[in-house]
């Protein structure tokens, strides 16, 4: 487990916020406590995601892609079934780039796309057993990266992490 840092101790956004500071000393519209927390969560989401591509680069056989499209269609309200568009819209890409990703998964035997026998104008894509296993396997991957991402937090800190973020996001829910 990392050391606890303590309060005093500096890291690099520090530098940001006091340089942003002493340029705006006079004007009280910088809050400097809004900068700091704000350039720490952004920098931690683009380390997260960072994390998942790199674990995830020189992979042909499954991509990150295919891992974002798998997650999807396992958390899908009615889980593990969807159709194309609603797996589009969940990874925000195109119903023609769904397309070629679902291929791609099919082909490879991660999933099966079926006529939806109440309603033959629609496909409904599920996972095969493979598909299963290769989702669990990455997302756990993934929440190994998590943990160690957060490690410099006890358990205690993480619940009131979660909870100052929790009221955040409900306020602007």
């Amino acid at each position: 487990m990392a050391e606890k840092a303590g309060a005093d101790e500096k890291d690099g956004v520090d530098q940001h916020v006091a340089r942003w500071a002493a340029f705006w000393k006079d004007d009280p519209r910088f809050e400097p406590e809004i900068e700091g927390a704000l350039v720490r969560m952004n920098d931690i989401a683009t380390w997260a995601r960072r994390a998942d591509a790199v674990a995830f680069a020189g992979s042909d056989d499954f991509t990150l892609e295919d891992y974002k499209t798998l997650h999807a269609l396992m958390v899908q309200p009615h889980p593990m079934e969807a159709t194309p568009a609603q797996l589009a819209d969940a990874v925000h890409v195109t119903r023609a780039a769904m397309t070629s990703r679902l291929d791609r998964l099919a082909e490879s035997g991660l999933v099966t796309r079926t006529v939806d026998p109440a309603d033959r104008r629609r496909v409904l894509v599920r996972p095969t057993p493979s598909g299963r296993a290769a989702w669990d396997k990455h997302i756990f991957e993934g929440m190994a990266r998590d943990r160690q991402m957060l490690s410099a937090l006890s358990h205690d800190e993480l619940v009131q992490l979660n909870a100052l973020l929790r009221k955040v996001t409900k306020s602007i829910e």
